[in-house]
């Protein structure tokens, strides 16, 4: 099963000539989940050959414009292509609110029906699950209400030892449960260890989107051995009182965050537009945490 993470916009509340507001979407073995919805992100998925059609969660960590304005534009291109499947959106309850007004103002009679599920910004909640993912919220520190979301691979079966298995003779109706961990039974009453029998499961990936957020050590705790923890990193150490005081990290901060919490890899992004050169943000985070990686546009990172 595959995991990975296509870079849509990286920039923080302006877009630049070369950086996009922020949007990704996280592709698990051909199932695509859009990760916030800045301006220019249909734009985006089109130039990363995103199939439109392939998206069918949205989520959205919270309601300032870079996030979201992109959203409207989106619904509404669904509608034009002929999108029958429903959409679904996961936000604070208020995005209902605002986008109803505009989708029958500008999109009325959508081909497909929109599925708001409604997000409590104050608790960590799972709000969504399928059979081998699932998606949990967070709260973190910022103006408005916010959350990041952490999305984690469920445990996998084990894999048969297909030489082993035949050479005691399993039966095909015993195979599901030794992949479930149990121990095989003979008809002589002999117990064969799972063990022998089978290989361990591939290890469980993880990703936490952490965004628009000051320093927050219940964090941490949360994000604690992801395998890939993307976390905003606003502005370098010199503008950590201006990070501050607007709600932000610097590219410092951010890798301190992997480093406490046991990443095995970070991406920093949302960065000002005051910054042209994303270099200085990459020395600075890797004095702290060796494992990081600019999110620049475009950019495919695996799992």
């Amino acid at each position: 099963m595959g995991l990975s993470v296509t870079i849509l916009g990286s920039n923080s509340a302006l877009p630049t000539s070369e950086r996009n507001p922020t949007a990704q979407v996280l592709n698990a073995s051909g199932r695509f989940f859009l990760i916030d919805c800045g301006e220019g992100t249909q734009i985006q998925l089109r130039r990363n050959r995103v199939h439109f059609g392939k998206i069918d969660h949205v989520f959205i960590s919270h309601l300032h414009g870079d996030h979201v304005f992109g959203l409207p534009g989106l619904i509404s291109s669904y509608g034009l292509l002929g999108r029958t499947k429903d959409l679904h959106i996961y936000a604070v309850a208020d995005l209902e609110r605002l986008l109803i007004p505009l989708i029958n103002y500008f999109s009325r009679d959508l081909p497909y029906k929109l599925v708001f599920h409604s997000i409590n910004p104050e608790v960590s909640e799972l709000i969504y699950e399928d059979t081998a993912m699932e998606v949990i919220t967070f709260p973190v520190d910022h103006r408005i209400p916010t959350v990041g979301f952490l999305f984690r691979e469920k445990p996998k079966e084990r894999k048969i030892n297909k030489e082993i298995c035949d050479f005691y003779q399993v039966p095909l109706r015993v195979l599901p449960k030794l992949k479930k961990g149990e121990d095989f039974l003979r008809d002589n009453g002999e117990s064969i260890a799972n063990e022998r029998l089978t290989f361990p499961a591939p290890p469980s990936r993880s990703y936490a989107f952490c965004t628009d957020t000051r320093v927050n050590s219940s964090i941490i705790e949360v994000v604690r051995d992801v395998d890939l923890l993307y976390h905003e990193a606003t502005f370098l150490s010199d503008q950590e009182e201006l990070a501050f005081k607007t709600f932000h990290s610097t590219a410092r901060q951010a890798a301190d965050v992997a480093r406490k919490a046991n990443a095995k890899k970070l991406l920093i992004g949302h960065f000002s537009s005051r910054y042209k050169d994303l270099a200085p943000f990459l020395v600075e985070a890797r004095a702290v945490f060796e494992e990081t990686e600019i999110a620049r546009e475009g950019g495919v990172f695996e799992v």
